[in-house]
């Protein structure tokens, strides 16, 4: 859940279009890239500190679509190192940012990204109502593909909690998904599971 990213800084709707010269002269762009390199390297903390440069260039800049990017790697560099509460609160910077600028596809990444660190913290009550806005999410836009996904993940954080009945409710929803879209075998699986969670509960 924790892999999707927020758009990237050229391609987002406030992002100034800049030639390549400009954009090899500024610092904050330079930390972002070398953050990323490093992140994708597995240098967790050297890309945080890498990303949090990048963050007070670009606020130093006023690039606010540059905090966002940057508030968000930040927060992965932080997931990375099991540093749920950091993480958390660089999403919840990076999303109040694509909120103003009604992004919401970059919400919804970091609401997945933000609940997934929430179960990690042990705080599956704040996850599932991060996962229910997000099931909300692809309701409004007829995602059912989504919709399953998240389904599951809801079901995973409700036996985190022992509520195996809501776990079914969950599973017993993915199941009905299914059947509408005529893919029995998974319909019947998810219904197995519900019954069995129902049984044990």
């Amino acid at each position: 859940m924790a892999s999707e990213f927020i758009q990237p800084l050229q391609t987002l709707g406030a992002a100034k279009a800049t030639n390549a010269e400009q954009d090899e002269d500024n610092p904050a762009k330079k930390d972002y890239r070398e953050g990323r390199k490093l992140y994708s390297d597995g240098e967790y903390a050297q890309a945080a500190i890498a990303f949090h440069n990048a963050l007070r260039g670009f606020e130093e800049q006023g690039n606010m679509v540059g905090v966002a990017n940057s508030s968000d790697r930040l927060g992965d560099a932080c997931l990375a190192r099991d540093e749920y509460a950091m993480a958390i609160a660089n999403y919840q910077r990076a999303s109040a940012i694509c909120e103003k600028e009604d992004d919401s596809f970059s919400v919804l990444a970091l609401n997945k990204k933000m609940a997934a660190a929430y179960r990690k913290l042990g705080d599956q009550g704040k996850a599932l109502e991060l996962l229910y806005d997000i099931l909300e999410h692809y309701r409004l836009t007829n995602n059912p593909k989504g919709a399953v996904e998240v389904l599951i993940v809801i079901g995973e954080t409700y036996l985190e909690q022992g509520e195996r009945v809501k776990a079914a409710d969950a599973y017993r929803s993915v199941a009905t998904i299914h059947a509408r879209f005529k893919h029995a075998r998974l319909a019947a699986e998810f219904n197995q599971r519900a019954d069995e969670l129902q049984q044990e509960g």
